[in-house]
């Protein structure tokens, strides 16, 4: 136990720089007093770690020190950071880098160590094809040579030219700024401006990519979740959208809101059902939403939607009102 707490005591010194004993005491969830123990048991062996006295003041390493996992190249290290989740890794185009990586870890540990994991790790499912109905959970795919060009431009800071098919538009190629790379369930967006206006394009409609050897004009430092909360919010309010008046069996209410863009206004009929205002992306978006309702919802407003669902129904009904 002592053992990895002076690890982690180093990698937090080298991870923020400086800090009191106050604050070690709090990330280690041990005593002031057990701080300072340790300090002196690393300065025995060897670390370079110092005391800086005032205000201000705390324990650092002198500079230059650094420690290492031997053996694991860039990608590896990258995907054992994105590794939270396989398909992760898989998205970002790092999935053999993380297999790797794995091993290389794995090889390092002590032997006892090591077959320990290894029998944890067969019992430890993360992320099957399949759900329990044997559903398939299809993820979005993108040639591997594809999404390195495309990661390797966004971490050098170059520009990127990318041949993207839009949605009903034929494929184009075109120049951006790369900012970064957000992976939404399963689904992989790459974030740029284009001319200085921010540009949002789905991993899998790259059709093909070349990293430039120009700079990228971009900011120096992002801060990718609230970029990506902006963009999701422009997003939210613009387009197509379409707003739908609508009554939903109070049972549903939570897969609804899986689904719109918005949902707001609730009121309860004297049925017990909800009645509320959902915003959708599309005509089709909406169309598709209030089908999967099937009988748990009705479409008030407007008046488009509600005839297209009873057009779809009567359709089916016809189809299987007759004999095969």
């Amino acid at each position: 136990m002592r053992a990895d707490r002076l690890v982690s005591l180093v990698l937090l010194l080298r991870r923020h720089g400086r800090l009191s004993a106050t604050a070690l005491a709090r990330e280690l969830e041990v005593s002031t007093r057990t701080v300072l123990r340790d300090i002196e048991a690393l300065s025995a062996a060897g670390i370079p770690v110092y005391a800086e006295r005032g205000r201000h003041g705390g324990f650092a390493l002198l500079p230059g020190f650094h420690t290492e996992l031997t053996g694991l190249n860039h990608d590896e290290a990258l995907a054992l950071l994105v590794a939270g989740s396989r398909r992760g890794a898989q998205a970002f185009g790092l999935g053999s880098a993380l297999a790797s990586g794995m091993r290389k870890v794995v090889d390092a540990l002590p032997e006892n160590h090591r077959t320990t994991a290894a029998g944890a790790a067969q019992r430890l499912l993360i992320d099957p094809e399949t759900d329990l109905l044997e559903r398939r959970l299809l993820a979005e795919t993108a040639p591997d040579d594809m999404v390195t060009a495309v990661r390797r431009a966004v971490f050098a800071g170059h520009k990127l030219r990318i041949h993207y098919a839009a949605v009903h538009q034929d494929p184009k190629w075109r120049t951006v700024d790369p900012i970064g790379l957000v992976t939404v369930r399963d689904h992989v967006y790459l974030l740029a401006t284009r001319s200085g206006a921010d540009r949002t394009y789905r991993l899998s409609r790259i059709l093909a990519a070349e990293e430039l050897p120009e700079p990228a004009q971009r900011p120096d430092r992002v801060d990718l979740h609230r970029t990506w909360q902006e963009r999701s919010a422009r997003f939210r309010t613009g387009g197509d959208q379409v707003t739908v008046l609508m009554r939903i069996n109070p049972a549903q209410r939570e897969e609804l809101a899986t689904t719109a863009l918005t949902v707001r206004a609730d009121n309860t009929d004297a049925d017990g059902w909800l009645r509320l205002e959902a915003t959708f992306q599309d005509a089709r978006h909406a169309e598709w939403a209030l089908w999967q309702l099937a009988t748990n919802a009705e479409a008030l407003a407007p008046q488009w939607l509600r005839d297209s669902l009873r057009d779809r129904a009567t359709q089916i009904a016809t189809r299987y009102g007759a004999s095969p």
